[in-house]
C-alpha cells in the first residue's frame, strides 16, 4: 500500500463509525427503591450478561470519609502546611463530598486520584493492589499538593487522559467583579468564605482586607492534571490556558490534543481546546460554541458553530494572576441603554447570570478570553444560555460527544429573563429533569451538530392525580409517597450528570444528580440501539451518585467506577439515624472480564 493509500485509509477511519467489536451487555436491573430499607442501601447490580454469558457482579467500597489508610486519613482537607483544617464547630474537617475517582495503570502499579467536592477542595492519590479476582484495595492514600497554585477550589468531576494521567476540575468559581467591588465582607457570597480556611483564615472571625490578602478568585475555575509515578508521588497542575469557567470537566479526544470542557450552572458555555501538541494541555486555541436551533421540539437540536477565543499558555496567564490582575484591570463598564443596548464600543454578555456591557481594555484580550471566559464568549457571539451542563463521554463506535444537562430551564427557555444581554439562542420548553445530548464529530473531532438523545419524563398532573388515588396500582405506577418525593418518572432518568460510554457495546452509562427528580438517586445503563434503560445502581436518602467512568481493561479487569456523595446530605436530613453512615462511599460496580478486544 502507498503513503496515500494508508493516509486515506487512517483518514476513512477517522471519519466513519467505528464498531470494533460489536458486542452485546445486559445489566441485571436494580428494581425502584420502594421502600425505607432499599432508600438506605447502596445497590448495584449483581449479574451482567456479556455475549450471552453471565458473570456475577456487585458493588466493592474501596474507602470511606475518614477511613484510615495506610498512615493517611482519606478525605482529611489540608490547608497550605498540610494541617488539617477547622469545621464550624471545631473539629477536624473530614468531607463527605467525594466526586471523581480515577482508576491509573502507572508501571506495575494501579493507583486512584479521588476529588473532595469542598472549600478548600482535595485531592487524594491513593494505591491500589489487585487480586486475581479482579477485587481492588487501598493500602496507602495522601492528599495531591495544590500549594503552588493557591490551593484547590470545588473539584467535581473528570477524566483519565489518553496519556494516562487524571484530569480534574474546579466548579462555580468566585465572581471577581463582585469582589472587587465589595465595601464589607457582607457583600460577598458566603460561598466563598470557607476557601479562606486554606491560607489559616477562620471564616467566623476573618475582615473584608484579610480575605481578599488571602484569596485570589482568578486562581480557580481551570481544568487541572495530576500526573502519578510508580512511586506514588503526585505532580498537580492547573491548565490556565484552557479558561476559566464552573469546570464539570474537560474530556481529551483521541487526537491528544482535542478537548471538550462543560460549564455548570445558569448562563453557561460550552467549550473546545486544541493544544498545540500531543500530549501537552499548557498552550493552545479556545473555543466557544454558538448553538443555532434547528429544532424546539423536546429538548432541542442545532447546528454548532465555533467561535474563536484566541491563544494562550498557562505560563503567561498563571503570571497575570499572580501579579493580582482585577476585574476593572481587564474590563471597562457601562450601563444598558433605555432600549436595551450597549453603548457605543461595549459588547452585551449574559453571562455569569447577569447581564453586563462591557468593553475589554487594550492588550488584554488573552487575558480576559482565560479569566472571564464566559464574558469574553458571550460578547464574542457565543452561546452562554446552557443550564446545569455536566457530564461529558466520548463513543468512538459513532464519533460522537454526549453531554448531560441537569436541567432544560431559565435560559435555555424562549424569552427568559436570563436572556438579556444575550441572543435568545436557546428557545426550548422547560424540562426540570433533564437530558442527555448527542454531539456529531467531524474528522477533526470537531463538533457540528447537537441534538437530544434521552430525555427525563416530568410527572404530568395527571400521573399526580393517579398516584393519589386509593386504587392506584403499584405494580405499575408510583403511588401515595413514592409519588409526592419523585417529580420525575422513575423509569427513566432524572437530572443526568455524569456519563461514560462502553465501546463496542453500544452501551451509554448516565448517572443522576438529582433532588426533587428522584429521591434515590440512580445510574442506568442506556441501550443506543433500542433506547432502553435499566437502572443498575440506586444510592441512599439525600445522595448524589458521581464518578461514573468506565475502565475496559485494568489489570485484565474491566471496572465501573461508582462514588455516592454525602448520604444524607441534599434532602431527606432527618432520616439519618447513625452520623457514619453519613461519609461518602468510593467503589466500583464489577470487576468485570476485560472487555477491550
Amino acid at each position: 500500500m502507498t503513503l496515500r493509500s494508508q493516509l486515506l485509509a487512517a483518514s476513512a477511519l477517522i471519519a466513519a463509525p467505528i464498531f470494533a467489536h460489536a458486542g452485546d451487555i445486559a445489566f441485571a436491573p436494580v428494581p425502584f427503591a420502594a421502600d425505607d430499607a432499599a432508600k438506605r442501601a447502596v445497590l448495584a447490580s449483581d449479574k451482567v450478561t456479556i455475549d450471552g454469558k453471565d458473570y456475577p457482579i456487585g458493588y466493592t467500597t474501596l474507602a470511606r470519609s475518614g477511613d484510615k489508610i495506610g498512615a493517611g486519613v482519606f478525605a482529611a482537607l489540608t490547608d497550605r502546611k498540610g494541617q488539617v483544617v477547622k469545621s464550624e464547630d471545631g473539629s477536624e474537617h473530614i468531607s463527605v463530598d467525594a466526586d471523581f475517582t480515577s482508576l491509573l495503570h502507572v508501571g506495575g502499579k494501579i493507583f486512584s486520584v479521588t476529588h473532595f467536592e469542598s472549600r478548600p477542595g482535595a485531592m487524594y492519590v491513593s494505591e491500589l493492589t489487585q487480586a486475581a479476582d479482579g477485587k481492588l484495595t487501598p493500602v496507602s492514600t495522601k492528599p495531591v499538593d495544590f500549594s503552588a497554585f493557591g490551593g484547590l477550589w470545588v473539584p467535581c468531576a473528570g477524566s483519565v487522559t489518553p496519556w494516562e494521567t487524571h484530569l480534574g476540575s474546579e466548579e462555580y468559581p468566585a465572581d471577581a467583579r463582585e469582589i472587587e467591588a465589595a465595601t464589607a465582607l457582607d457583600q460577598i457570597d458566603d460561598y466563598d468564605y470557607p476557601m479562606a480556611r486554606y491560607e489559616g483564615l477562620d471564616p467566623a472571625k476573618m475582615t473584608l482586607d484579610a480575605f481578599r490578602a488571602a484569596f485570589k478568585p482568578y486562581r480557580y475555575g481551570f481544568p487541572t492534571e495530576v500526573t502519578v509515578s510508580e512511586d506514588g508521588t503526585a505532580k498537580a497542575q492547573k491548565h490556565f490556558a484552557m479558561g476559566r469557567v464552573a469546570v464539570e470537566l474537560a474530556k481529551v479526544m483521541p487526537d491528544k490534543k482535542t478537548a471538550y470542557i462543560s460549564d455548570d450552572g445558569t448562563n453557561t458555555g460550552l467549550f473546545r481546546f486544541v493544544a498545540d501538541a500531543e500530549g501537552d494541555l499548557s498552550a493552545g486555541k479556545l473555543y466557544a460554541a454558538k448553538w443555532v436551533q434547528t429544532s424546539d421540539a423536546g429538548a432541542g437540536a442545532a447546528t454548532l458553530e465555533w467561535v474563536d477565543l484566541g491563544h494562550a499558555d498557562d505560563a503567561t496567564i498563571q503570571a497575570a494572576i499572580e501579579k493580582g490582575v482585577t476585574f476593572s484591570d481587564i474590563f471597562e463598564t457601562a450601563e444598558f441603554g433605555a432600549d436595551g443596548s450597549c453603548p457605543e464600543g461595549f459588547l452585551a454578555s449574559n453571562a455569569e447570570d447577569r447581564a453586563e456591557c462591557l468593553k475589554v481594555k487594550p492588550g488584554m484580550e488573552a487575558v480576559a478570553s482565560r479569566l472571564e471566559t464566559r464574558r469574553y464568549a458571550s460578547m464574542l457571539g457565543a452561546t452562554t444560555e446552557f443550564r446545569k451542563m455536566e457530564g461529558i463521554a466520548f463513543d468512538p463506535d459513532h464519533m460522537k460527544v454526549y453531554v448531560a444537562m441537569s436541567e432544560v430551564s431559565k435560559a435555555m427557555e424562549g424569552g427568559a429573563k436570563q436572556d438579556k444581554g444575550g441572543r435568545d439562542a436557546i428557545r426550548l420548553e422547560k424540562n426540570s429533569c433533564g437530558a442527555v445530548y448527542q454531539l456529531d464529530l467531524d474528522a477533526s473531532y470537531t463538533a457540528t451538530a447537537m441534538s437530544a438523545l434521552v430525555a427525563g419524563t416530568p410527572m404530568s398532573k395527571e400521573q399526580e392525580a393517579a398516584a393519589a388515588d386509593p386504587n392506584c396500582d403499584p405494580a405499575h405506577n408510583m403511588c401515595g409517597d413514592a409519588a409526592k418525593v419523585n417529580s420525575c418518572d422513575v423509569n427513566g432518568i432524572a437530572n443526568p450528570d455524569n456519563i461514560t460510554y462502553i465501546p463496542g457495546y453500544n452501551t451509554l452509562i448516565i448517572g443522576e444528580d438529582t433532588g426533587e427528580g428522584h429521591q434515590n438517586d440512580a445510574i442506568w445503563a442506556m441501550n443506543l440501539g433500542d433506547k432502553s434503560l435499566t437502572r443498575i445502581f440506586s444510592t441512599p436518602y439525600g445522595s448524589e451518585s458521581t464518578s461514573a467512568y468506565w475502565y475496559p481493561n485494568l489489570g485484565g479487569h474491566g471496572y465501573l467506577m461508582a462514588v455516592v456523595q454525602h448520604p444524607y446530605g441534599e434532602s431527606d436530613e432527618d432520616k439519618l439515624a447513625d452520623p457514619a453512615d453519613a461519609r461518602a462511599y468510593v467503589g466500583y460496580i464489577g470487576p468485570f472480564p476485560a472487555m477491550d478486544k
